[in-house]
């Protein structure tokens, strides 16, 4: 389900050394995108039994089962903006462009 890069596993590992009272569990979840559609982003958040989970490096990982059938493998890392999750499948635009990143969503709008 995820491959996680060692920025990002450092990243969660500073987050979760800092907050040692908070479970690792995290879910992925579909949030609206504006104007370039959805994206995939990440929250604390505990499984349940309809859910999809994967334990890696000691954080469990879950997201809804339809959303994990949707797309596929993914990539998480971290960037300049935050955490990235990059899908094997790419997320459907529903977005209707905008002048604020010329329409084209190629990455500055997130």
């Amino acid at each position: 389900m995820i491959t996680m890069s060692d920025s990002a596993k450092k990243e969660l590992d500073a987050f979760f050394a800092s907050h040692p009272e908070m479970e690792k569990s995290i879910r992925i979840y579909l949030a609206p995108g504006g104007c370039c559609g959805p994206r995939l982003t990440m929250a604390l958040d505990k499984a349940n039994d309809q859910d999809v989970t994967e334990t890696l490096e000691e954080m469990v990982f879950c997201m809804a089962r339809e959303l994990a059938e949707q797309t596929g493998e993914m990539t998480l890392d971290v960037s300049y903006m935050g955490f990235t999750l990059t899908p094997e499948h790419p997320l459907e635009n529903t977005g209707g462009g905008c002048s604020s990143c010329g329409g084209g969503c190629s990455g500055g709008c997130h």
